[in-house]
């Protein structure tokens, strides 16, 4: 089973250091893992640490993986040649890193991907000509289609209405629970965490000031310190806590 754990990891954009002192545990396959704080708290640029792209100090240790290239990534600010249509994009990015023949099977992991985010009905249009919530779930299937076995996802429903946002998160959730895939998903929206996340590391100016079960870190008392809120969590039939904001402070 895969696994990923960081230790004292930090990462620097020339001198200026934005993120510090990082350690969690050790976070395995069939987890959902949320990365949650404010704007500007160092969430994507955790990401980047951990992909290599950026430099620090401490340790990322990834292990148990069976595969050469384990790990997706869907940024925050994707892009796409304007040129190509999204069934072009999302083989192109199945294709990345591997010979340029195309199998019967890299054709079906393209279409199971386009399916499992709704979106198969996109497959001959232009990628310039979709809206920004339409490239979104063109991103997240180019990260899909790769079938890692770590999952990083960058806020991949800010563009996204309501009913994509669940749609999309509960696809995450049925994927870590199938296939053991370690999902780590940075969100705004602390109701979906509480609803979709096993885990939740809150960041707050470059530091970890919480990690763990994700009902344990959303509490009134964080989100008051962290958000500025007032809050509480109540029981839901189906199990999972919900979020109630009250006010601001």
């Amino acid at each position: 089973m895969v696994t990923l754990q960081l230790t004292r990891v930090s990462a620097r954009y020339g001198r200026q250091t934005i993120i510090e002192d990082i350690t969690t545990p050790c976070f395995q396959g069939g987890q959902v893992v949320a990365l949650l704080g404010p704007n500007a708290a160092g969430k994507s640029t955790l990401f980047r640490r951990i992909l290599g792209l950026l430099k620090g100090d401490g340790e990322v240790v990834i292990g148990g993986t069976s595969v050469e290239r384990p790990v997706a990534y869907m940024p925050q600010e994707t892009g796409a040649s304007a040129v190509l249509t999204v069934y072009e994009s999302v083989l192109l990015a199945r294709m990345q890193g591997r010979s340029l023949k195309v199998m019967a099977d890299d054709l079906a992991q393209v279409d199971r991907a386009l399916e499992e985010l709704n979106i198969t009905g996109l497959g001959e249009r232009d990628i310039g000509d979709l809206s920004g919530g339409q490239r979104q779930l063109v991103s997240a299937a180019q990260a899909l289609v790769q079938e890692p076995e770590i999952l990083m996802m960058d806020e991949p429903t800010s563009a996204l209405d309501l009913n994509r946002q669940i749609n999309l998160l509960g696809v995450l959730r049925r994927l870590a629970d199938e296939r053991n895939m370690l999902i780590m998903v940075a969100l705004h929206d602390l109701g979906h965490a509480l609803r979709f996340a096993d885990v939740a590391m809150m960041l707050e100016n470059g530091r970890l000031i919480a990690c763990g079960d994700t009902a344990e870190v959303i509490t009134p008392a964080l989100l008051r310190q962290v958000y500025r809120v007032e809050a509480r969590i109540e029981p839901c039939s189906k199990g999972r806590p919900q979020l109630i904001v009250e006010e601001a402070v």
